[in-house]
């Protein structure tokens, strides 16, 4: 008996499978027919859902974003954490390279893929600036920070950890990339209005732990 799958299921199930056998034989390597085969659908029903490979993987970079969007906000919306903590709790909840494999990051950093690295980019400062800028306009509350521009400050900074913390953009050893996040708290420091060695001291105790 045939088992009928609602629209969202199925599309999932899509995603899944077609994520799977990207990081198994590469994304150059999967065609439609190795999804086709392996969710065991016919190739209209495929095409349903999605017009192309490129199409799925749209798809499952989306479906990281919308994650990703979920989880900072959840933690900029946790008052129970002291705002400093939030924000680079924010801040980590943005490592897309620490939840997509290694493959599918690769593939998303090829030149000829640069149109989806930019939606990525488009959404760091669409979606997720404003949930930033809620984290600093509560510091503001609080009297931790000082700025008439919480939202373009974020901005700045967001922009800096986009490209100087994405591996693929740039190589850093280990204490190439810890003096730049020195710099990035120290530069927050200035930006936000607050006490110089707040955002710094916080970033080292975060470090230790790790």
């Amino acid at each position: 008996m045939r088992v009928v799958k609602g629209a969202q299921e199925r599309r999932n199930e899509i995603l899944d499978v077609a994520e799977a056998l990207f990081n198994e034989q590469g994304y150059d390597d999967t065609s439609t027919k190795d999804i086709l085969k392996k969710v065991g659908i016919a190739r209209g029903t495929l095409y349903y859902h999605f017009e192309s490979k490129e199409a799925i993987m749209d798809g499952i970079i989306k479906r990281y974003n919308e994650k990703m969007i979920d989880w900072t906000q959840a933690i900029a919306a946790n008052k129970e954490i002291p705002v400093i903590e939030r924000f680079f709790m924010a801040i980590t909840s943005l490592n897309m390279s620490g939840s997509v494999s290694e493959e599918l990051m690769t593939h998303i950093h090829k030149p000829q893929n640069a149109l989806m690295h930019q939606k990525i980019q488009k959404l760091l400062f669409t979606e997720i600036t404003p949930i930033f800028a809620k984290i600093i306009e509560d510091g503001l509350e609080e009297g931790i920070f000082q700025t008439d521009y919480p939202y373009e400050s974020v901005e700045m900074l967001l922009v800096y950890a986009a490209t100087i913390f994405d591996e693929a953009t740039i190589e850093l050893t280990q204490a190439e990339q810890l003096q730049r996040m020195m710099a990035f708290a120290s530069n927050a420091e200035r930006l936000f209005g607050t006490e110089q060695g707040v955002i710094s001291q916080q970033l080292m105790k975060i470090l230790a732990k790790e």
